[in-house]
């Protein structure tokens, strides 16, 4: 299972830390930033917090990087995907085009555990909801499922018309007509609802490849 999954995601190059503390989660960073922690026991026995920290605009350069922090001090960073070797295995951290799909601990058995999201993070906030009420929480995120369905069913056979209508594909493949057309405002609609929905879903650590890196191009 982790042998097929890395060649799905080849890790980047973990690099050394600088030093710096954790900046404190600001609200202002909800859709722009990921914050993870995990707790483990050190080799002496004493209980270390993890922290992984995604910036989804990026840095400086434009590529985004996830940061490790040991009990809120920098240890490495790594561009995306990452993994990053802690005590007893290793953290993995992959993102989409609408946050995070990955950050699990995997240990050297190959079990693995969903880090927790920073209460202050909307990661952190969705997790809050399903725990104060998970009847309401299941219903989001079945509408997200029905949502991102609608839009393969619907907008799939849209876009396989336009692609064919490019007169060198007509001319050696022919013309597919969708059986569903919808105005420019609808599909407008349905673009908007699949991006709110995939957000959604990433922020339980959601993905699926057609569901959420389909037509819409939500993988990275």
């Amino acid at each position: 299972m982790n042998s097929e999954r890395n060649k799905m995601a080849p890790y980047k190059t973990v690099k050394p830390g600088d030093g710096h503390t954790l900046p404190p989660f600001r609200w202002w960073q909800l859709f722009t930033r990921s914050l993870l922690h995990l707790h483990l026991s050190g080799e002496d026995g004493e209980l270390q917090t993890w922290s992984v920290d995604v910036r989804h605009g990026g840095d400086e350069d434009g590529e985004a990087y996830v940061r490790l922090y040991r009990n809120g001090v920098n240890r490495a960073q790594s561009s995306l995907p990452a993994a990053f070797p802690v005590p007893g295995g290793t953290i993995e951290v992959e993102v989409s085009g609408y946050g995070l799909k990955r950050s699990h601990y995997v240990r050297s058995d190959g079990s693995e555990q969903q880090l927790v999201p920073d209460p202050a993070s909307a990661e952190g906030r969705r997790a809050r909801l399903q725990q104060t009420n998970p009847a309401l929480s299941r219903g989001v995120g079945a509408a997200s499922v029905i949502v991102l369905l609608f839009a393969l069913v619907l907008g799939v056979p849209q876009a396989v018309e336009q692609i064919t209508l490019f007169p060198p594909i007509a001319e050696n493949v022919g013309t597919f007509y969708s059986p569903f057309t919808l105005p420019a405002t609808a599909n407008v609609g349905l673009v908007l609802a699949t991006l709110a929905a995939s957000t959604e879903r990433a922020l339980r650590l959601r993905y699926n490849r057609i569901l959420d890196g389909g037509f819409f191009g939500g993988d990275d």
